[in-house]
């Protein structure tokens, strides 16, 4: 029967090893590395509105026009945020074509709506507006207003190409491309067809993109090599890994083989964290390394929190089984309410921080909660099992083989 729970202990332990190293390569080979680990191009744009038309989305629609022309970069995780009231953040990680990717980013969005016959009946300027809305039949559809002279040139090219395709196209690629129903002499037209209320969301939005051109002037440009990029990620791993090292040791040398179960589970949460950061296709930077840091921090202090607790336990003569269910019931408390603060100050970095700051959030959010689950569940999972193999026993014990804190 020991050698049994012995070898179900082993087995246990085993496994969670192999899994968690399985899980560290293959979010090695996946995980997204933002501008400072891999290299690349940030540029902050002002966004300053040309012609009379207004609103307050002006900077929603540019971002929509950058992204999508990010897109033909073929880049993994471009970050386009907006900072302030008229300004876009944007981070492209590991292009090779720099000089290119700021020229195509920076100009004005062009929006025009192309004949069968590749003439130009409108452009950006004729649109008034463009809204999601639905059909007779209540099925989401895009409502467009043109302009005066607008409405005169739609009216005329309805007329031309009646049962053919008007094309729509935001810069060179095609965003629509209905079929002329009948005649609109009214300045106003619809946009059918199968799509979600989503999709005529982000199609009006484009539209209205184009129908306010924005003008977008360079503020700042920082590149960041390929070679810089490489070398910050490697002194990262190398230090975390050192530090990972020495932690593990600390434990093992001052808890014994309670520090041997903690680094099992310290190994484990290590795992997780990457495989949920990998799942969530998230991108690691340098300020998410830092956070990672401090919850691997948190997590240990957990552990130690928990441990000190069964000592004190041990101390006043219960058994070991007792004594490591009452120190994880009252250790509790303080690992909640020390995770719960930290939690609520994350959030509030993600809430108002930006680029960095939300990374740095969002890893360590993430480290948080996997620690409380490592500490308060697979620790005491892997204690409870060494107990039932008889490799822990209270110090009392004495003359029989076992291991104590």
């Amino acid at each position: 029967m020991k050698s049994n729970r012995l070898m179900t202990f082993a087995g246990v332990v085993l496994l969670l090893l192999v899994l968690s190293g399985a899980a560290i390569l293959q979010a090695r080979n996946n995980i997204n590395l933002g501008l400072d680990l891999r290299g690349g191009v940030y540029v902050l744009y002002q966004a300053v509105e040309t012609g009379d038309a207004g609103g307050g989305d002006t900077i929603d629609r540019a971002i929509t026009v950058i992204r999508n022309r990010i897109d033909s970069f073929g880049v993994a995780e471009p970050v386009i945020q907006r900072e302030g009231d008229d300004r876009i953040r944007v981070e492209l990680a590991g292009i090779e074509d720099q000089k290119e990717a700021r020229k195509v980013i920076g100009t004005t969005a062009m929006l025009s709506f192309i004949g069968p016959d590749n003439e130009v009946i409108l452009t950006g300027g004729d649109l008034k507006d463009a809204y999601a809305t639905f059909d007779n039949r209540n099925r989401p559809a895009v409502s467009l207003e043109f302009s005066p002279e607008g409405t005169t040139a739609f009216a005329e090219a309805t007329q031309k190409y009646i049962g053919q395709i008007i094309a729509i196209k935001l810069d060179e690629n095609v965003i629509s491309a209905p079929v002329v129903q009948s005649v609109i002499t009214e300045g106003r037209a619809i946009i059918e067809g199968s799509m979600s209320i989503e999709d005529a969301r982000n199609l009006a939005l484009m539209l209205r993109s184009g129908a306010l051109p924005v003008d977008l002037i360079e503020l700042e440009t920082r590149s960041v090599g390929p070679t810089l990029g490489q070398d910050s990620l490697t002194r990262s791993v190398r230090a975390g890994i050192a530090g990972f090292i020495l932690v593990l040791l600390f434990m093992m040398a001052y808890y014994r083989f309670f520090g041997i179960i903690a680094s099992v589970a310290l190994v484990t949460y290590i795992s997780l964290v990457f495989a949920l950061l990998t799942a969530m296709n998230a991108t690691l930077t340098l300020p998410g390394i830092a956070g990672l840091i401090l919850s691997i921090g948190m997590a240990v202090d957990a552990n130690v929190i928990i441990f000190e607790r069964i000592k004190e336990e041990l101390k006043v003569g219960r058994t070991m089984r007792t004594s490591i269910e009452a120190g994880f019931n009252n250790a509790f408390s303080a690992i909640l309410d020390g995770n719960v603060t930290t939690l609520i100050a994350a959030a509030v970095l993600f809430r108002y921080g930006t680029g960095p700051i939300r990374g740095f959030a969002v890893t360590l959010s993430v480290g948080i909660l996997v620690s409380m689950f490592s500490a308060i569940i697979l620790t005491r999972y892997l204690l409870r099992q060494a107990v039932r193999a008889e490799l822990l026993r209270a110090p009392e014990q004495t003359g029989v083989r076992g291991q104590t804190i």
